[in-house]
């Protein structure tokens, strides 16, 4: 793991387990669920990188330019792969030092037959840090490119989350989703709702507008903002875990489904980034 701090601010990292975040705190205390002793498993950290698709390809199986591709799954007891590969793979610590740190992750072809270089630059602030994921094009072919964050957050008593959007993605019992329900559907987070007290949400939110607000009584504040193209917002809250995840995303669930999914085409040597921030009072 590395360390960089500033003022009463700490970002811990874990490099070798996906890239992730191991801990975040500020003053002592932890803006973001801290990763568990001994996790070998990026789902158990803080945070981590969703490169270079976000959620789930039905059964890894999809076609980009003509060429079919069959992905193997990536997760115990799910049949659909989700994430990329860069969750399930270690990372290097290219520097660490003043407040600012560089991890990189270089994946050979394989299930996933493009090559790429995937990095990410976190600058840590007094209150709250911003983390910048890249994805570059290594190849030598058009490569499909989507990226996201996967921040996870402690439940608070009396927790509640605004965030603006237009609609909302229903799932199937594959969490895959299925229609676009057009404005509120559940809890309204457009208007702000409590987090707690409902079923499993796994959904994925259009048309957000990049700021995202978790307010608990008597405490400061969470705020994470995001790139233009994170016009995803995905909010994941596990019924009786002690955890959600509010998640900017700058591509969709089934990318390689119909319509608008926010993949872009990446040429050889071209790159694609979007950033993250996570503040607090």
């Amino acid at each position: 793991m590395v360390a960089i701090e500033k003022g009463g601010a700490c970002l811990v990292l874990a490099p070798e387990v996906g890239g992730a975040v191991a801990a975040f705190t500020v003053g002592g205390r932890h803006v973001l669920r801290p990763m568990g002793a001994g996790a070998v498993d990026a789902l158990l950290t803080a945070s981590f990188p969703l490169v270079p698709f976000c959620n789930r390809i039905p059964n890894g199986q999809f076609v980009s330019d003509g060429r079919t591709v069959v992905l193997p799954p990536n997760l115990q007891g799910h049949p659909h792969p989700l994430h990329g590969q860069g969750w399930r793979a270690p990372w290097t610590v290219e520097s660490a030092e003043g407040g600012v740190a560089v991890l990189a992750f270089d994946h050979v072809p394989g299930d996933w037959p493009w090559s790429y270089r995937a990095e990410q630059a976190f600058e840590l602030r007094e209150t709250g840090f911003r983390v910048t994921l890249t994805v570059i094009n290594t190849g030598e072919e058009v490569m499909p490119a989507g990226l996201g964050f996967h921040p996870y957050f402690p439940a608070r008593p009396g927790e509640r989350l605004t965030a603006f959007n237009d609609g909302v993605w229903l799932i199937d019992a594959d969490v895959l989703p299925t229609v676009r329900h057009e404005g509120a559907w559940g809890p309204d987070w457009a208007a702000g709702a409590p987090v707690a007290g409902h079923a499993l949400i796994d959904h994925c939110y259009t048309g957000w507008n990049q700021r995202a607000v978790l307010s608990a009584p008597g405490q400061p504040d969470t705020v994470i903002t995001a790139s233009a193209d994170c016009a995803w917002l995905h909010i994941y809250v596990p019924p009786g875990e002690g955890y959600y995840c509010v998640e900017p995303c700058a591509s969709r669930p089934n990318p390689f489904g119909e319509g608008e999914t926010g993949m872009m085409a990446l040429r050889p040597g071209e790159r694609r980034s979007i950033w993250m921030e996570i503040a607090t009072g």
